[in-house]
């Protein structure tokens, strides 16, 4: 049966590179479905929607969700994170921030090959916190990190379960237990108590801090990673960085239990400033649309195309020209 497949082109170069993505879904001979959906800083400026309850009870009945990208310099800033990417994450139970890098050596290290876990829908991402004597001079503001040890626990076991299949068998918490001494000690207490359950993996701990040196300096030593939400956002921006661009980062918002669709979409933004130039990578879509091929069971489809892409550095030219060669190999 063709798969359902919600299409969120989005705003700037969202639909470009969503394209282009389609386009090699079509070569690899993947039967779906798509079903598209107005979404982002267009139709928000258009009629004051952002993801009306109806549009989100709908996309909760397919079989996955492809983003492009959401966002214009006319929106305020929150607005569609919150309204739209946190309401589906949440919403959808996509707890789970499954991210790849992955680049040869080169003068800078010796090489990336690492996924970043980062847990999904809590921390400081949950909306808990408030203000205080507002607008005056003595105003409070507070923004707490909720971390749960269901939400913690779900997501270290994946990362564990992702290790076990990887050659490396190697997991590292990132986090700031000495400083963030209850959130800290919550993921820690929680990370060894699993980790006694997969003896064949290697385990380790780095404070975010000293993770950002390695990842530019000696990247080689991570595996798998798992992290906090905000931490994981910051990291896997700086892994865009050192594996090739942001170009070429992708990501997996997945519900692993199933209950519902998993979100796939690049980690870059919609970059309005180069919207329509025909300059955007389209690769970074094409890798989350590989990674939504697996994830829906299409291995031998997404093989080819993750093979594809690894040897794509030959290939330039427009994003339509980037996007047809790599449909052409596969």
């Amino acid at each position: 049966m063709a798969h359902r497949i919600g299409i969120i082109g989005g705003d700037g170069i969202g639909p470009e590179v969503l394209a282009e993505a389609l386009k090699v879904i079509d070569a690899a001979g993947v039967a779906y479905e798509p079903v598209h959906y107005d979404l982002g800083g267009a139709r928000y400026l258009a009629t004051g929607e952002v993801l009306p309850d109806a549009v989100l009870a709908e996309l909760a009945t397919l079989d996955a969700i492809l983003l492009g990208a959401v966002g214009t310099p006319e929106v305020p800033p929150g607005v569609l994170e919150r309204g739209l990417l946190l309401k589906m994450r949440f919403a959808l139970d996509l707890y789970v921030n499954h991210r790849p890098f992955l680049a040869p050596p080169s003068a800078l290290n010796g090489g990336v090959d690492m996924i970043v876990i980062r847990e999904n829908t809590e921390g400081s991402y949950a909306g808990e916190g408030g203000f205080l004597r507002k607008d005056t001079p003595h105003e409070i503001a507070t923004q707490g990190s909720v971390n749960t040890r269901m939400g913690v626990e779900r997501c270290v076991r994946y990362a564990f379960d992702l290790a076990q299949s990887r050659a490396a068998r190697r997991v590292h918490l990132v986090h700031k237990t000495n400083v963030l001494t209850f959130a800290g000690d919550l993921w820690q207490r929680t990370f060894d108590i699993v980790a006694r359950e997969y003896p064949d993996v290697t385990t380790g701990y780095d404070h975010v801090d000293a993770a950002c040196i390695h990842f530019v300096q000696r990247p080689e030593k991570y595996d798998v990673i798992v992290t906090d939400n905000l931490f994981g956002d910051i990291l896997t921006d700086l892994g865009g960085a050192i594996g090739g661009g942001i170009g070429r980062a992708a990501s997996g918002n997945l519900n692993p239990a199933r209950t519902g669709p998993s979100l796939f979409e690049p980690v870059h933004g919609s970059a309005p400033d180069i919207a329509g130039t025909g300059v955007a990578d389209p690769r970074a879509a094409i890798i989350s649309a590989a990674m939504m091929l697996e994830f829906l069971g299409e291995t031998d489809a997404a093989a080819r195309i993750h093979e594809v892409v690894r040897g794509s550095d030959d290939i330039t030219g427009s994003t339509s020209d980037v996007g047809s060669r790599i449909a052409e190999r596969v």
